[in-house]
C-alpha cells in the first residue's frame, strides 16, 4: 500500500540534513555460521544521528536508514533489512546487483520507518527525503517459510515500494517513471483497459489491474502496480488469488507472462537488474 508514503514525502521540516554516523554503515554483522550456509545479519544501533528521535533504533542497509520505534519488534527490523538486502543483492555475493538504483535512493536520501501505532506515523522527517512506513503487525516473517501462506508478509510489499519508488523511477524515469507516457505506465494503462487519472467505476471489462483506494492517485497506482507484476513473477502472490482478486488477477508468473507481456518483459530485462529470486528474510553471502 502506498497511502502513507505520501504523507512522508511530502512532509517538510526546518531540521537540517544529518548523515549517518560512519558506524552506522550498510555492512552485515557476521554471526556465527548457520546450517545451510554463512548467514549474515544485521546490527541494531540506537538511533543518535538527530533524525526521527521518536523512532529509537535502526538499521543501515546499503546506506539505507530503518528507523523503528521502540515497541517494533527487534526480529521484525532485522527480517525488514535481510529483505532489503535479498531486493538489492538478490544473488547475495555481497555486491549490490545495481549500483545505480541504490546510489539515487542515497541521494534521495530513501528512508523507512518502522511503527507500532498508527500515531508514531505523525513525524516530521527533513525536507527532501522519501519514505516509506511499515507497521509491526502488518510484518509476518513466516509467510515465506509458511509455503507463502497465512498472513501476508507486508514488509515484502514496503520495502519494494521504496526501492521502486526512490531507485528505479529515479534511474530510469522514461522507462519507470511514475507518470503518464513512461513504459511501465503505458503497460499499467494496457493492464486497466484504459488511461485513468481517476479510479473508474467500474473499471472495463478484461482489466487485470483495477486497484480501487481513491486517495491513490497515478503515481500511486504505478508503484502498486509494479509491485503487483514483480512479486507475482517472483511468486509471493501464486497461493493468494481469492484474496487479492479484486485488485490484481495476474497472481503466477506465468499469468503475467501469458497476460502482461509489457510489463513482464520490463522487469525481467536483464539490463535492469530486478530480483529473480523471493526474499525470505534470511541474507547470506
Amino acid at each position: 500500500m502506498k497511502r502513507k508514503i505520501k504523507q512522508l514525502i511530502t512532509a517538510v521540516c526546518c531540521l537540517a540534513i544529518i548523515s549517518c554516523k560512519s558506524d552506522d554503515d550498510s555492512t552485515p554483522t557476521t554471526s556465527p555460521p548457520a546450517t545451510g550456509g554463512n548467514t549474515q545479519s544485521f546490527t541494531i544501533v540506537a538511533n543518535n544521528d538527530g533524525v526521527l528521535p521518536h523512532y529509537t533504533k535502526k538499521i543501515v542497509v546499503f546506506g539505507i536508514p530503518i528507523y523503528a520505534v521502540t515497541a517494533f519488534e527487534d526480529a521484525k527490523l532485522t527480517h525488514t533489512a535481510n529483505l532489503m538486502a535479498q531486493y538489492l543483492d538478490n544473488n547475495e555475493d555481497g555486491v549490490i546487483d545495481n549500483q545505480l538504483v541504490v546510489d539515487k535512493m542515497i541521494e534521495k536520501k530513501a528512508f523507512m520507518v518502522l511503527w507500532k501505532l498508527e500515531s508514531d506515523l505523525n513525524i516530521n522527517p527533513p525536507s527532501g527525503w522519501e519514505g516509506q512506513d511499515l507497521g509491526n503487525d502488518e510484518t509476518n516473517p513466516s509467510f515465506v517459510a509458511n509455503g507463502r501462506t497465512g498472513d501476508y508478509d507486508a514488509a515484502l510489499e514496503e520495502v519494494l515500494h521504496i526501492i521502486t519508488h526512490v531507485g528505479y523511477a529515479g534511474v530510469y524515469p522514461t522507462v519507470f517513471g511514475e507518470q503518464i507516457g513512461t513504459q511501465i505506465a503505458n503497460a499499467m494503462d494496457v493492464a486497466r483497459g484504459g488511461q485513468f487519472t481517476t479510479i473508474p467505476n467500474p473499471y472495463p471489462a478484461g482489466a487485470w489491474y483495477s486497484y480501487d483506494d481513491m486517495t491513490c492517485d497515478y503515481s500511486c497506482m504505478v508503484t502498486e502496480y509494479h509491485y503487483w507484476a514483480l512479486t507475482s513473477i517472483l511468486g509471493s502472490q501464486e497461493n493468494r488469488l481469492a484474496d487479492i482478486q479484486q485488485e490484481w488477477q495476474l497472481n503466477t508468473t506465468a499469468k503475467v507472462q501469458q497476460t502482461d507481456s509489457l510489463v513482464y518483459s520490463l522487469l525481467t530485462d536483464s539490463q535492469y537488474k530486478f530480483p529473480t529470486v523471493l526474499p525470505d528474510g534470511t541474507y547470506r553471502k
